[in-house]
């Protein structure tokens, strides 16, 4: 029996409300990152471990309403402060990889604004995670920019 494998890339662009110090602060400090990655109100958190440094890890695990646990394993490759972050991540489901990816985040000012760019290069065993994922980060991107405008500088 093989291993289904589907590569996929994708690029999100959004125009984040405020400097590029602001919107760094959102991927760098905890809770204001929680504020807008939190996407599933009714999943337990069961492990919420956050260090963004080069080498540093973020860990979260959850626990379904079904008792299925989901997690994500992420690990800081690269931080250039104000211009770009690089990490890997790996989800898993019950314990067993789902997928496994590399993600770049550029800032680059634009004024009163700036241009987020998020791209991630990810490996799903189901191919229909892929459309889910990027469903989903998009979403995500949308409660930062919300959380953003309602946040002070």
């Amino acid at each position: 029996m093989g291993v289904t494998v589907n590569h996929r890339t994708f690029v999100i662009e959004r125009d984040l409300p405020g400097s590029v110090a602001h919107a760094f602060r959102f991927w760098s400090d905890h809770q204001l990152k929680r504020r807008w990655t939190a996407c599933h109100p009714d999943w337990q958190v069961m492990e919420d471990r956050f260090d963004f440094e080069i080498g540093g890890a973020e860990r979260m695990t959850w626990r379904k309403p079904d008792g299925t646990e989901q997690a994500m394993r992420a690990h800081y490759l690269e931080i250039h402060p104000r211009e770009r972050i690089v990490y890997a991540y790996t989800m898993l489901t019950a314990g067993k990889s789902i997928s496994s990816s590399l993600v770049t985040v550029e800032f680059t000012g634009r004024g009163a604004t700036t241009l987020m760019t998020f791209t991630e290069q990810a490996v799903f065993g189901d191919p229909r995670d892929g459309d889910i994922r990027e469903s989903g980060t998009g979403i995500g991107f949308d409660r930062l920019c919300e959380e953003m405008a309602a946040t002070p500088a």
